[in-house]
């Protein structure tokens, strides 16, 4: 009963960091269930194929919403001997997952457009539909926002790719609103139909970028706007005894961030001088990116030719003048070569 407890414990432990954001994806998944609701009952008044596509998206949402949840949840769960790096890259899966279900939404709207230009339904009340359609889209926007800016501040992939998915579908309720406007008024129903086939393909292609992008992320591709802005942050609080840095890479597990580079440090100094100076860095960087950050900093003595971009003062150990100091940059930090001034 004691080892149960203290598995419990463990499990339960969450960070705030890691509530708040299952506590925003609970709020997302009851408010797109809501929606799902509201844009049937418009399908149901107005018999409307593209207001059918819009409410089919929404079961997509859903869908993708709770498997987000249970990602998130299975992502917090503490490291162990078969993760040593955690269970953050279920966030891929999750992605992978939510992209093939809003591939199969747009291929079964473009469909159903095609199929009603042979067998046309008979539409009715549009004013009732654009109203309904014109506030689904509107709460859309908010909370797709909302978790893009969540999940940018969290470092959560899922958070954000659902952010994006709820946008999209933002876009597909503008054009839905302008598409019923133009039938009410001119009552060329065919528009519905194209309508359906527009949406469907602008959803497929929101499907393929997510897939792509998790993709990406599990083959570990380099996120060159995480690494300008750490690179940022470091050049702008560098201290004088950070001679140089090389090898430095980025890895995303969920939202947890690995940093790991080759850091230059005066030869002579102690080993519990250099650790203070790799701590210092550490302290820094969670300062600006927050704290689920995992450091693995090698520390490299630094050999003669380093000295002309050393601006370490008064320095006995010096053989050659002080030129320049290098400013570091995507260009000259990544690769796994010391800095010099040839």
């Amino acid at each position: 009963m004691k080892d149960f407890n203290l598995c419990l414990c463990i499990v339960t432990n969450y960070s705030e960091a890691e509530k708040t954001k299952m506590r925003t994806m609970r709020t997302v998944l009851v408010f797109s269930i809501v929606l799902m609701a509201i844009k049937f009952t418009a399908y149901f008044i107005t018999h409307s194929v593209a207001v059918l596509s819009d409410a089919l998206e929404s079961i997509i949402n859903i869908a993708a919403g709770a498997f987000a949840l249970f990602s998130i949840y299975y992502a917090s769960q503490p490291k162990d001997i078969d993760h040593p790096y955690g269970h953050g890259k279920i966030e891929n899966i999750s992605v992978q997952i939510e992209g093939v279900l809003i591939l199969f939404a747009g291929i079964s709207i473009i469909l159903k457009g095609i199929y009603s230009f042979f067998y046309p339904p008979e539409l009715e009340k549009l004013d009732s539909g654009l109203v309904l359609a014109g506030f689904a889209g509107l709460c859309n926007f908010i909370m797709g926002r909302y978790l893009i800016n969540k999940g940018k501040h969290y470092n959560s992939l899922i958070m954000i790719a659902d952010g994006k998915h709820l946008i999209s579908d933002t876009v597909s309720s503008i054009g839905l609103i302008v598409g019923l406007a133009v039938i009410y008024f001119t009552h060329i129903l065919w528009i519905d139909n194209v309508l359906a086939i527009i949406f469907g393909a602008v959803i497929l292609w929101t499907g393929f970028k997510l897939i792509r992008e998790s993709i990406f992320n599990l083959l570990d591709k380099a996120d060159i706007e995480k690494l300008n802005q750490l690179i940022g942050i470091l050049n702008k609080n560098r201290r004088a005894k950070w001679i140089d840095m090389h090898n430095l890479r980025i890895l995303k597990y969920g939202s947890q961030l690995h940093i790991d580079a080759h850091l230059t440090l005066p030869w002579y100094e102690t080993l519990e001088q250099t650790h203070e100076e790799v701590r210092a860095m550490e302290k820094i960087v969670r300062e600006n990116l927050g704290d689920e950050i995992e450091f693995f900093i090698h520390a490299d003595p630094c050999p003669t030719s380093s000295c002309p971009l050393c601006v370490v003062e008064n320095c006995v150990h010096r053989i050659s003048p002080f030129v320049k100091r290098l400013n570091w940059a995507i260009e000259n930090i990544i690769p796994d070569a010391k800095h010099k001034i040839s």
